[in-house]
């Protein structure tokens, strides 16, 4: 028994000696030096492009490595030097002298002694069982150097076994996949888990924001354990969503070759890692194996000061219908973006009175605390004077890419004191909500500023009985978008006062299907089908809205088709144009409505023939790979032929995502009385009123009164010159994305994206009693500018790509209508101008001693311009408006 005994143990120690004498790592023998070749080199284009017109360039050295210290009990626990020498850089590829920036350069006139004697000092790499335990190099060498160093040192870790492991290198803490075959390790890192100090921000629209593809994958082919080539491929890709044309590549790659072995120094003595170090240099010092953080300094870059001298120009009114206008608004936030709250005040101050609108647009969209200190500074809300600045500020704040905590704190501050005109209170409430949403979808939603702002708009509707109070605080929850909210919409959307019962309906419409609960459903088909009141026909086409676009069961639909033919007349033709509308279109509710009107009771002639002027119809505006764009427009009229409601909507779809990117609305009540006419049902005492309502972007503005009461009704009739009255009007950062990609290599790819557009949103509204027509119009004017720019910043060398595309565009909606006889006439018109698409890419170089290169490929697109269809009705009613008119 003992003998089986001894055996086994015997058996056991000779498996257990076995498998400590398997390597899992690098093994360096010693008194040996290992002579590499190394080369690095990183690329930029744009994507889906060939790398050999690409910018960028090669670092080609001499790399020598020995073991300097092992473990005496473990043969994986090892420190190994490196040293670097006989540095080149070169261009990435060939090109011509007078466009090589390093052409004629030497090494020391392109990095200077002093870095150029920091590169090529020894450092020290800790490796125990094939990972990193430390990096040594020195506190004073330049950060960029450092850097090139821990990319080198990072390809000497790698393990000799397939599986998954986390580890530290040069690109931060990341997951990575480890394929092994005999003779060759195969290393795939994770790049989206790679944890970094370097921080930074994206636009919360999927629509609007940006994508990101890496990989990374590294080839170790062994030879006796240890590396005989490591070849190393990193790529970025960053595209437009919207436009995936504008997108840009980076490209990095490593290769490290074993060119020989000779004989080296011997392995130090020693018992600590520390003491060994200590006795090599005492200026060593563990400096850590991830990246640092490199602050670029602009040699010759003008002040803030200095560059709105230059731009002032293009930001006055008259530019911002061109594409001049974004992009100087674009440059100048990122000089803002560096500047102090000095220098801020100090352009601000000096702006003129017509220009000082889009600097309060570019200050507010920099998002950087000292341009919010310097705007609360600059403004004073107690004087209703600065209506126009403040309420620049505040959309500008609704419209903000990547808005924080502090940004809200101010609003609020804002709300709490003094505040000189009653519009710019409302503003301010309804800005909080859409902070409020964007807040909470980056996770913020538990923050003490968004809890206390969320207990002020939740509670806000019952506190008071102001009606315009009421409005403000049922449009700030339209713009947070919580879920809380939804029984408070579901409350108001019975109310007495239709102003309330619009907003609440319309509101619920922009919350998840998910979020529509039974009890919302019966709410709303009870104001539809006025169970316990009469409500005014827009209120009840409001209600119809929801109940279609909210997963409709079948007897919701056919109640609604049963509803067609004992409804108002234009309400008739309104639900009657709404469902063909949902059929044609092939829109969510189609399918059941398909099945309701199987039925021929609620699907026949008598209740689908119905005649009338109001419409719904909805179309693409854009198709393609990237991007969905569709619009609708619904018309209701009230029984006397005078605009009730007309609804116009842009909608953008793109990577999975939906943005509601315009809404104007138009709404007219108590207009009867100017032709003697009889209101409809529900209607007969409501006051006369004209307004519009906009929301951009997913966020709701306030709206805008044209006339209320019918003393301002006849004072704005006789002195109405038809000029459209400005809704919308300014400078939007429409996407925003900064980052810092960190390459394996050890240098640095900035990635900076914006989209900026100039906009200018008007409506009218014409009426002529001696002609017996009204028109409504809505103009819409924009210019946008998209750019990205990515740059590899080495502090002397700096190789850079821009990708761009620019517009300018107008979409008008006209609405005639003559009254004068029943049925009324009534044309609608829809309308795009021709505008040109034009792309740029721009590639530049540039040294530290001044010397630059640049290149720039221009591609323009001319766009025909075309009236968008409507349903064929409209096109005959507008031929005989038009006869008429003539």
């Amino acid at each position: 028994m003992l003998v089986v005994v001894a055996f086994f143990l015997c058996a056991a120690s000779s498996v257990s000696a076995s498998t400590k004498d398997v390597a899992v790592g690098p093994r360096l023998n010693n008194n040996q030096l290992y002579k590499f070749s190394y080369t690095t080199e990183v690329l930029l284009d744009k994507a889906r492009r060939s790398s050999e017109r690409s910018t960028g360039y090669r670092i080609s050295s001499d790399v020598n490595v020995n073991l300097v210290w092992r473990d005496p009990n473990t043969k994986d626990d090892q420190l190994i030097q490196l040293v670097i020498s006989n540095v080149k850089i070169e261009p990435a590829n060939h090109r011509p002298e007078k466009k090589n920036v390093l052409h004629g350069s030497t090494m020391e006139s392109i990095l200077g002694k002093t870095k150029l004697a920091a590169l090529t000092k020894p450092f020290l790499l800790h490796l125990k069982n094939g990972k990193t335990k430390a990096f040594y190099s020195y506190w004073a060498e330049p950060a960029t150097i450092k850097n090139l160093k821990r990319g080198l040192a990072s390809l000497f870790q790698y393990q000799l076994h397939t599986g998954k492991a986390v580890e530290n290198d040069v690109s931060g803490r990341c997951t990575v996949q480890y394929q092994a075959v005999k003779g060759q390790v195969t290393r795939t890192k994770t790049l989206d888990t790679c944890k970094t100090s370097e921080t930074g921000f994206t636009t919360h629209s999927k629509v609007l924001g940006i994508s990101k593809k890496s990989n990374s994958v590294t080839v170790f082919t062994l030879e006796d354990g240890f590396i005989r080539s490591a070849v190393a491929e990193e790529t970025h890709s960053l595209a437009v969503n919207a436009r995936r044309s504008t997108a840009a590549k980076v490209v990095s790659r490593q290769n490290l070759m074993l060119v020989g072995t000779e004989a080296g120094p011997l392995e130090a003595a020693g018992k600590d890692v520390s003491q060994v170090v200590k006795s090599i240099d005492g200026k060593l010092a563990a400096v850590g194996i991830v990246a640092e953080k490199v602050k670029s300094k602009c040699k010759g870059c003008p002040s803030l000061f200095e560059h709105w001298q230059s731009e002032k120009k293009q930001l006055e009114p008259a530019s911002l219908s061109k594409t001049t206008a974004p992009r100087s608004f674009l440059a100048l936030i990122q000089s803002i973006r560096k500047a102090s709250k000095d220098e801020i005040l100090k352009v601000l101050k000096s702006a003129s009175k017509t220009s000082l609108p889009q600097v309060v647009d570019a200050v507010t969209s920099s998002q950087t605390p000292a341009s919010l200190d310097a705007m609360l500074e600059f403004l004073n809300f107690t004087d209703a004077k600065g209506l126009v600045l403040q309420e620049r500020f505040l959309y500008a704040c609704g419209f903000a890419s990547h808005p924080d905590e502090t940004m809200l704190k101010a609003l609020l501050d804002i709300s709490k004191g003094k505040i000189g005109s009653t519009e710019i209170k409302e503003s301010v409430v309804i800005i909080m909500g859409a902070l409020v949403h964007k807040l909470c979808m980056k996770g913020g939603c538990d923050l003490p500023t968004v809890v206390e702002v969320k207990k002020i708009i939740l509670e806000g509707p019952d506190s008071t009985q102001v009606e315009s109070e009421i409005q403000m605080y049922l449009l700030a929850l339209k713009n947070s978008l919580l879920p809380e909210a939804i029984p408070i919409f579901t409350k108001y959307a019975e109310s007495e006062v239709g102003s309330y019962s619009t907003i609440a309906l319309t509101s619920l419409q922009r919350y998840s299907v998910s979020l529509i609960t039974t009890e919302v459903k019966q709410t709303v088909n009870r104001v539809y089908h006025q169970n316990r009141r009469i409500y005014e026909k827009n209120v009840r086409a409001a209600a119809a809205d929801v109940i279609l676009s909210s997963n409709p069961s079948y007897m919701e639909v056919k109640n609604l088709l049963l509803s067609i033919g004992n409804l108002p007349h234009e309400m008739n033709k309104y639900m009657l144009s709404k469902i063909q509308d949902i059929v044609r279109f092939q829109m969510p509710a189609s399918k059941v409505v398909r099945q309701a009107m199987r039925d021929m009771i609620s699907h026949n002639y008598d209740r689908f023939a119905k005649v009338g002027s109001s419409s719904a119809y909805s179309g693409f505006m854009t198709q393609s790979a990237d991007v969905t764009s569709t619009y609708s427009l619904d018309i209701l009229y009230s029984g006397s032929g005078i605009l009730r409601r007309s609804n116009m909507n842009i909608y953008g779809a793109s990577n999975e995502a939906m943005l509601h990117g315009l809404q104007v609305a138009i709404e007219a009540q108590g207009l009867e009385s100017l032709i003697a006419a009889t209101p409809d049902e529900g209607e007969e005492d409501l006051e006369s009123f004209a307004g519009m309502s906009a929301l951009l972007f997913d966020v709701q503005l306030r709206p805008v009164t044209f006339f209320k009461g019918y003393s301002d009704l006849m004072s704005k009739m006789f002195s109405m010159t038809g000029d459209p009255m400005n809704v919308v009007k300014g400078l939007i950062l429409l996407s925003d994305h900064s980052e810092v990609i960190q390459l394996q290599s050890g240098l640095k790819a900035s990635a900076e994206f914006q989209g900026g557009l100039a906009i200018d949103i008007s409506g009218g509204m014409e009426i002529s009693l001696w002609y017996r027509e009204s028109k409504t119009s809505v103009n819409n004017r924009g210019a946008l500018v998209v750019t990205g720019n990515v740059t590899v910043d080495m502090d002397f060398l700096r190789s850079g790509l821009e990708v761009s595309f620019e517009t300018e565009a107008s979409l008008d909606f006209i609405t005639t209508v003559q009254f004068s006889e029943y049925p009324f006439l009534v044309c609608m018109q829809m309308d795009k101008a021709t505008f040109p698409v034009r792309e740029y890419l721009t590639k530049y170089e540039n040294l530290s001693s001044g010397k630059s290169a640049m290149s720039r490929n221009k591609k323009t697109l001319l766009v025909p311009g075309s009236e968008f269809p409507l349903h064929q009705e409209n096109s005959n009613m507008c031929k005989k408006v038009f006869n008429s008119n003539w």
